[in-house]
């Protein structure tokens, strides 16, 4: 899969010669209802015998609206996206860096400037994706700014369970924000990963019994909520099963820093510096301070067991 990256104003000469199919979108997290619009990009692309595009953007253009207080938290990182999009049979990603001077762009300059640029033979975009304000950059309103120049496909809906609830971006962070990470991986349509670097912690689970590796992850990922998990990671491209404790250690103290604790079923290894993958399967309870040592021992066993057999089935 070929990436360009683009900065407005951009140099018409990056653009390769000959038509797309264009699929756009920010595409947070590539989740099903992303997926169906690809599907229908990708279908339209081999009738036509056409490379598959799509355009997205490096960053949520929300950061530029000054919409989110403390950053924004991705559902998939640039790199993560880009990894799902080739998984997807995309031929070419336009990445663009979303900024003020792009953001600047009326809905004409913005189909003249980039999708007619682009070659772009059809655009694929989902029901509710808007490329400047919505009222005047709807999917609908599409058609008039192409004036005859490529085609326009609307995907609609999609929906779970035939409710009127869409799958989207912002229902699955919340649902990752909760803790309810197998309802976010039914609407991902794969498992939710993070990644990360194994530190140094204060090395009280060996004390216990049960000793950890600690992962820092990059600020800009979404961590599920604060609660213990069944997951697996991925350490030097092999997958060790295991449990995740996203909290604050507060049996040991009020007060303490946000920590990802990992102990790996039958794992040894020292890992420390080590780049990890971390996939969250299902939670298995909330934080809880305990009276002392010997009842959080008890209560990690129990998880353990929990744990062990949730990913027995994967």
């Amino acid at each position: 899969m070929q990436v360009i990256k683009i900065h407005h104003p951009f140099d018409k000469k990056l653009i390769p010669a000959g038509s797309i199919v264009l699929a756009m979108g920010f595409f947070d997290g590539v989740h099903r209802g992303h997926q169906a619009v690809i599907a229908r990009a990708r279908e339209i692309a081999h009738e036509k015998r056409l490379p598959l595009a799509v355009l997205t953007y490096d960053h949520a253009p929300g950061v530029v609206y000054r919409q989110y207080k403390g950053g924004f938290k991705y559902l998939s990182t640039v790199n993560r996206k880009l990894e799902l999009l080739d998984e997807l049979g995309v031929d070419l990603v336009y990445l663009i860096s979303f900024t003020s001077s792009f953001a600047s762009l009326t809905p004409q300059q913005f189909v003249d400037q980039y999708l007619v640029s682009f070659h772009a033979q059809t655009v694929v975009a989902g029901f509710d994706h808007t490329y400047g304000e919505a009222k005047e950059a709807s999917m609908a309103l599409l058609p008039k700014y192409a004036a005859g120049r490529f085609e326009v496909v609307t995907v609609p809906k999609l929906t779970e369970d035939g409710t009127q609830e869409k799958v989207g971006s912002r229902e699955i962070r919340q649902l990752i924000d909760s803790g309810k990470v197998e309802a976010a991986n039914g609407e991902l349509g794969y498992t939710y990963q993070t990644t990360g670097l194994v530190v140094h912690g204060l090395a009280r689970g060996r004390t216990l019994g049960f000793p950890t590796i600690n992962v820092e992850h990059p600020q800009e990922e979404r961590l599920p909520g604060i609660g213990v998990y069944a997951v697996t990671v991925k350490i030097g491209g092999k997958w060790y099963k295991g449990m995740a404790s996203v909290g604050h250690n507060i049996t040991f103290g009020d007060g303490n820093q946000l920590t990802v604790e990992i102990y790996l079923f039958d794992f040894q290894q020292m890992v420390y510096g080590e780049e990890v993958v971390v996939r969250w399967y299902k939670y298995l309870r909330g934080e809880k301070k305990f009276d002392g040592a010997e009842a959080l021992v008890a209560q990690m066993k129990r998880d353990e067991h929990d744990a062990r057999r949730k990913l027995s089935k994967i």
